[in-house]
């Protein structure tokens, strides 16, 4: 018995799903770029309908307003431009240390939350359960007018041996000061630094080929540290001492010397530390949970101690998950560092606020904060995705 050959024809392209989904992609992608078109347009025709063209020649002009606290030189005299780089340099000083504290503070924490000890358990559950539930604006204000400045007045200084001074009008420590050897010193301390990091990086290369990863990060930290004291000697012998500890002193009416942390500062930065370690303490239980319970009974019974199962076990296995909601934490406290203008905080947004009620440029300004902080956002998930994709486990 012999068969015909079937003579269908080709399928049309309107009923080839192939074609069907590249046709749905373009009118998708269509669609947006109309619609995005038509959002721009529309903004610029009210823009110019109101007499103020979108521009950003504002930015030249004088600010005319002062900031509290900057970490450049600045006055009423300097450029909007000036003023922004005020905020931005603000935002990024209490973001970064924000994340680097409420890193060390949730790990302590997240670890203190399995703790069988049934005291230190329960006053860690305690910690992250009631700041989890507490909106972080209202956590602000409280720090803010509760506990910083409701501090002693100057002359009731708390005083913490000589070394800080807390008050209402802020924190007075003891500060490094640059003395006549520093030009010298601070070549050798690059060097330090630089030599520490190749010793890190050998010790970790050596811990990736014999599978016993040593604590590489303290090894460079050791030599940076010796050299940076054998440096000090020498750099004091050829130039001079390099530093001195300037300690503060109540001049008047107020303390001179050390380092002043205001209370501003120390309201939005002690908020975000506290409010996000309560988040990354949550992960880092979750992720420490999520290795098997073998793997501890494994390591127990080569006979590492509980530190060394921690830190060569549990922990690098735990990291895989910790890392990726730990992004989600780091980029939430960035964008949650606005908040510091409800405790009178020159970030970013707070600066960039009084540039808009002076100069009413208020699209320009918006447009230049979301743009500032969606860079943030995109350089820390890069970051962190680099380094999640060098902790993942690698199949043989």
């Amino acid at each position: 018995m012999t068969f015909k050959k079937s003579d269908h024809g080709a399928v049309p392209f309107w009923r080839d799903e192939r074609y069907l989904q590249i046709i749905a992609q373009v009118v998708v992608v269509a669609a947006l770029l109309v619609l995005g078109y038509w959002l721009v347009h529309n903004l610029l025709t009210g823009l110019e309908a109101l007499g103020t063209p979108l521009s950003f020649k504002f930015l030249g002009l004088t600010s005319q307003f002062d900031i509290g606290e900057s970490m450049i030189e600045y006055s009423r005299n300097s450029t909007y431009t000036q003023a922004l780089l005020v905020g931005l340099l603000n935002t990024i000083k209490v973001s970064f240390l924000g994340i680097v504290f409420a890193t060390i503070f949730g790990i302590i924490v997240g670890i203190a939350r399995l703790s069988k000890n049934w005291l230190v358990n329960k006053l860690a559950t305690i910690y992250v359960e009631t700041l989890r539930n507490i909106p972080l604006l209202v956590f602000l204000i409280f720090l803010s007018t509760s506990v910083f400045h409701k501090l002693p007045r100057v002359k009731d200084a708390l005083s913490a041996w000589g070394w800080a001074f807390l008050t209402n009008r802020g924190i007075y420590i003891v500060w490094p000061q640059p003395s006549g050897g520093w030009d010298v010193y601070k070549w050798f301390l690059l060097g330090s630094f630089i030599i520490g990091f190749i010793v890190a990086a050998i010790k970790f290369r050596e811990g990736r080929r014999t599978g016993r990863m040593p604590l590489y990060w303290l090894w460079g930290f050791v030599v940076f540290a010796l050299l940076a004291a054998v440096s000090w000697f020498i750099a004091q012998f050829m130039a001079g001492q390099p530093m001195y500890l300037d300690f503060p002193s109540l001049q008047g009416r107020n303390f001179k010397g050390g380092k002043s942390l205001t209370p501003e500062f120390m309201a939005i930065f002690t908020g975000l530390v506290i409010y996000t370690s309560a988040f990354i303490a949550e992960v880092v239980r979750a992720g420490i949970q999520s290795v098997s319970k073998g793997q501890r009974e494994a390591a127990t019974a080569v006979g590492l101690s509980g530190f060394q199962t921690m830190r060569l076990v549990i922990f690098p296995q735990a990291m895989r998950v910790i890392i990726p909601p730990m992004t989600s934490q780091y980029l939430n406290l960035t964008k949650n560092s606005s908040l510091a203008i409800a405790v009178g905080y020159p970030d970013l947004f707070a600066v960039g606020s009084t540039i808009i009620n002076q100069a009413g440029r208020a699209v320009e300004i918006i447009l230049v904060t979301m743009g500032v902080y969606l860079t943030f956002s995109l350089l820390t998930a890069l970051f962190m995705n680099w380094y999640n994709k060098h902790t993942q486990l690698v199949e043989r």
